[in-house]
């Protein structure tokens, strides 16, 4: 898996056709399809037809029903160029080669339409936690996900790793994934619910934690 945090990382040597425009958008050479979040596009120059996205199946709709992971898709199709952000946030790309990358939904902003995708909880994670619910998305191609705030890159196999479950991003399908509970600090780290809970990742690979635990609704008044 090549990620864009790493150096060697060079789209010109790549198959597909993602590229950072900034690091606040995303620029898509589109000859054919691809997917997107609904409502990132920007801008697009060029011959394109935007459709919602189906869940690709039954069982993939009523995961996302009860789970409420996941953000809702658009398929684009056409050739030119498209322009994908969410709003400026950070935007990160991955190129997979026969792999596997989970990632929080609210997350993922495009990827290649031949890769596969599904909904997926988090080892050792009940339903009574809530919302440990990720997309893993399987094959080779391209995707392009987003952080609140400058993320970063965690390397798994040093040492043991833990993140918030709101503030990790993405990381490697083949890590294995728990959840660890801190009482006596519960109203110190995390956030701040009485009992902190962290996701907890061990094995090679990566882990990708953004600068927060997402964007807030800012505070507003209500007219009478």
């Amino acid at each position: 898996m090549r990620s864009s945090f790493f150096a060697n990382l060079d789209p010109a040597q790549l198959p597909g056709h993602f590229v950072a425009q900034n690091s606040k958008m995303l620029r898509v050479h589109l000859q054919g399809e691809v997917l997107a979040r609904q409502g990132s596009m920007v801008a697009f120059q060029g011959q394109m037809d935007f459709d919602y996205e189906g869940s690709g199946g039954v069982g993939r709709f009523l995961k996302k029903m009860v789970t409420g992971e996941g953000a809702p898709l658009m398929r684009v199709r056409g050739q030119g160029l498209l322009f994908l952000a969410h709003e400026a946030d950070d935007i990160h790309l991955f190129y997979l080669e026969n792999e596997a990358l989970t990632v929080n939904g609210e997350n993922l902003l495009a990827f290649d339409p031949q890769l596969t995708w599904d909904i997926q909880r988090v080892q050792g994670a009940g339903m009574a936690t809530g919302g440990l619910f990720n997309t893993t998305i399987r094959g080779t191609g391209w995707v392009a996900i987003t952080a609140h705030g400058t993320p970063v890159l965690l390397d798994t196999a040093r040492m043991p790793t833990f993140a918030d479950a709101q503030a990790a991003v993405c990381w490697s399908s083949n890590l294995q994934v728990g959840v660890n509970r801190t009482v006596k600090l519960g109203a110190l780290i995390g956030r701040g619910s009485g009992e902190a809970m962290q996701l907890s990742f061990n094995g090679p690979g990566f882990v990708l934690v953004q600068a927060s635990e997402g964007p807030t609704v800012p505070a507003h008044n209500h007219g009478n």
